[in-house]
């Protein structure tokens, strides 16, 4: 196994990591207003396509979505400080949630921590 994708068990690890980090959204006071009601579940299966296809697995975003462009296709929400500390803290908590060996997990928080700061796009 050489990608990141295959060492942590595919798309069903990234379908679980989706499926924890929502169930936080969905209870968020910051992040939760910032879906309509009917785009948690699309918004579930683009980031679970995002992270699979970036950590080595099926390219199905680019096929469906085009390049992630992931700064110009945040560029509508209000992203500062606070909705940025508000997903990493959701997304730690799903993090913490799986069984990864220590390695791994560190790996994958590194880039999610990384890439949440890279889209900051408001001041505080």
């Amino acid at each position: 196994m050489n990608t990141f994708y295959e060492r942590v068990g595919g798309e069903k690890t990234f379908e679980e990591l989706v499926t924890r980090f929502y169930a936080h959204v969905a209870t968020n006071p910051i992040l939760r207003p910032m879906y309509a009601e009917e785009d948690l579940k699309p918004a579930a299966r683009r980031l679970q396509m995002f992270l699979e296809q970036y950590w080595g697995g099926p390219s199905t975003y680019s096929e469906e979505r085009g390049h992630p462009r992931l700064r110009i296709r945040h560029g509508g929400f209000h992203i500062d400080t606070s909705a940025r500390d508000a997903w990493v803290s959701c997304m730690r908590s799903a993090v913490d949630e799986m069984i990864l060996a220590a390695d791994l997990k560190q790996e994958l928080w590194d880039y999610l921590e990384a890439a949440a700061t890279h889209l900051l796009n408001q001041p505080d």
